[in-house]
């Protein structure tokens, strides 16, 4: 995949391009459905197949104090996009300027001027331009007058569930793991920097890293106890891990604290960045009597997760080559 950053107003020497246009947060399975609709059409017409996405959410433009809980970083949404094959990634630059461009006029100035594109495939619920005002009838009309084929896809729905990013967040939020991961069509991940932490998880022996909080960028699952696979982001092997969010109530935590036990790990981790991919809740978070039974509680969470795991190997087979 070529990954291209468009600039304002410059131009590209491109051929006909078959393209969609979206945010594509998370590269779920519906977007994956549009993009496999863009990439047969581009095929069946010998023309190169595109996406057209953008290097921060729209709604931070357009709401200065909209804080977005994204399911990917710009860098591992084009990872994602380049597993579907797709030809090119085309990567708008949102800012005042894009925003206030009305659909016909992004579509002339951007998709005929800019980026040569012949067919526009628009997903079933997708709207774009100024205000997002305009139908789909719009599109095709402002289409014909450009020379654009404007293409309507059809929703991706298995066994009748709607798939958008949204619903996947609410699960996330709710710790409903493997309903999000069937939604995306694979096992959700974060990025972050291990910093240092309050040390209890040593003493009772099970140490844990500690993420940065601010440094995640990235929606976090409801507070708990999670089964997580874990590699450095500079290497290829994966560990196997417990991850806990919350407020820790047993040390009677104040703030937001997100750390991970590694398993068969030695080490030091600070100031490593790391990702994280969550397999399944494990349980909730619990306030404990005592440090014993808390580390009697941890003791049975990693035999739960190594069972889980030992289970179904595959699991580990397919976050591997997620990456």
């Amino acid at each position: 995949m070529n990954t291209i950053y468009i600039k304002q107003g410059e131009e590209y020497e491109l051929g006909g391009q078959v393209t969609t246009i979206g945010f594509f947060d998370g590269v779920h399975r519906g977007h994956q459905f549009l993009i496999r609709r863009v990439i047969d059409e581009a095929e069946r017409v010998g023309m190169a197949s595109a996406v057209i996405t953008f290097d921060q959410h729209p709604r931070q433009v357009l709401q200065t104090d909209y804080q977005p809980e994204l399911l990917s970083t710009l860098d591992e949404k084009l990872l994602l996009l380049s597993k579907t094959h797709i030809d090119n990634a085309f990567v708008l630059h949102f800012d005042a300027a894009l925003a206030s461009l009305s659909a016909y006029d992004f579509m002339q100035e951007v998709l005929c001027k800019q980026l040569n594109v012949k067919k526009l495939v628009i997903g079933y619920d997708n709207r774009f331009g100024h205000n997002r005002s305009e139908r789909f009838e719009d599109y095709v009309q402002y289409g014909k007058a450009l020379g654009i084929e404007v293409i309507g896809a059809d929703a991706f729905l298995p066994d009748d569930e709607k798939v958008s990013s949204s619903i996947i967040r609410n699960y996330l939020r709710e710790g409903e793991i493997e309903a999000a991961n069937r939604l995306l069509g694979y096992h959700y991940s974060i990025e972050s920097r291990i910093v240092t932490g309050y040390q209890n998880g040593r003493k009772m022996g099970f140490p844990t890293a500690n993420l940065d909080v601010n440094d995640c960028h990235q929606l976090l699952p409801a507070p708990g106890v999670y089964a997580v696979m874990v590699r450095l982001k500079d290497s290829v092997g994966w560990k196997r891990g417990m991850m806990n969010i919350g407020r820790r109530p047993t040390f009677d935590g104040t703030t937001l604290s997100v750390e991970v036990n590694l398993f068969n790990f030695t080490g030091n981790l600070y100031g490593q960045e790391v990702i994280v991919s969550f397999v399944s809740k494990i349980r909730d978070e619990h306030k404990f009597d005592s440090l014993e039974a808390l580390s009697e509680q941890l003791k049975q969470d990693k035999d739960h997760i190594n069972r889980l795991f030992d289970e179904a190997y595959k699991i580990e087979e397919n976050i591997i080559n997620k990456q």
